[in-house]
């Protein structure tokens, strides 16, 4: 048996989220049977799943100890890399994300992560300290791509990730990016079309009549110059889902310079550009309400223009 006293992070959640993310090896089936039999109670009591944790409510789990994993070493305690701070309080830290680093792990357990690296400097500031957390650790609010730069949010605390999630869900944190297409975009305005992610080949495809299975997307665009037949354009991400800038720009026939998955390769040889030139530049929070993050509503935060712009519209 092992007992978990529910701390400020935990708190707020389902009892079935918590034992997931707790004991990740219990399998689902097993959690729920457990529940059932009362192997799983809060408080000494029989609980439902999806029953809400309280600060100082105690979990005691009686299942075999093989379900429950070794506390190991801090894996990004040795990472000491800068982070670009564009803003930080005691619940979000804003950063700019350099190209070439990918902001959580994949499959392929890269290293060095943003996370990693925002964890690391959250670990040596003593906030954040991964003893002492049963089921929370900072987290990325929004993910940019490998090779895209820009602002990224990541939450302190569980409230926090929480209330961000809902906001960006609820479209009350605007995104806008800043890249270079090529060709000379004629119209501007708000962009339709029906998405889907095929996860097979890590690309998403586009279409503009609904298919069955297929989500809409909305992109917005204002051309900002053009110059030998290349685009300087903001976009208003309304929807945000992967790749979407990158796929839409491509279907609309103004491929992102430099992008080698949805791009055009001749022109990427030509300029020697092989990572996408495209930045997210700005966010503005809009809250209509708000449980602890309300001081931030009505804030906007920009980085400086990225070297990208400056090298092809001087």
């Amino acid at each position: 048996m092992k007992e978990f006293v529910i701390n400020k992070n935990d708190s707020g959640q389902r009892v079935d989220k918590f034992v997931l993310k707790t004991v990740p090896k219990l399998p689902k089936s097993l959690l729920y049977k457990y529940i059932r039999l009362k192997r799983i109670k809060v408080n000494k009591k029989r609980c439902d799943i999806s029953q809400i944790l309280k600060e100082h409510d105690i979990i005691d789990m009686y299942i075999n100890d093989e379900f429950f994993e070794e506390k190991t070493n801090i894996h990004f305690s040795y990472i000491n890399k800068n982070l670009n701070i564009i803003y930080e309080d005691e619940n979000i830290i804003i950063v700019n994300k350099p190209t070439g680093i990918d902001v959580h792990r994949g499959s392929e357990m890269n290293n060095d992560t943003l996370i990693d690296v925002i964890k690391a400097y959250l670990y040596h500031k003593h906030e954040y300290d991964p003893e002492k957390e049963n089921s929370f650790a900072p987290a990325i609010c929004n993910r940019l791509d490998r090779n895209t730069t820009g602002l990224v949010i990541a939450a302190k605390n569980a409230a926090a990730l929480r209330e961000i999630n809902e906001k960006i869900r609820l479209r009350e944190i605007e995104k806008r990016y800043l890249c270079i297409c090529c060709g000379t975009i004629p119209n501007e305005g708000f962009v339709k079309a029906d998405y889907l992610k095929k996860l097979q080949h890590n690309r998403v495809d586009i279409v503009s009549d609904p298919i069955n299975g297929y989500k809409e997307i909305i992109t917005g665009c204002q051309v900002l110059c053009t110059k030998n037949n290349f685009t300087l354009a903001e976009i208003n991400l309304i929807t945000g889902r992967t790749h979407q800038i990158r796929a839409h720009l491509a279907y609309l026939g103004y491929p992102i310079l430099g992008d080698g998955k949805y791009g055009n390769t001749a022109i990427n040889k030509r300029m020697g550009i092989f990572h996408q030139q495209l930045c997210a530049y700005r966010l503005e929070f809009k809250f209509q309400s708000s449980e602890i993050l309300g001081y931030l509503s009505g804030q906007i935060f920009t980085i400086a223009e990225p070297e990208f712009k400056l090298n092809i519209f001087k």
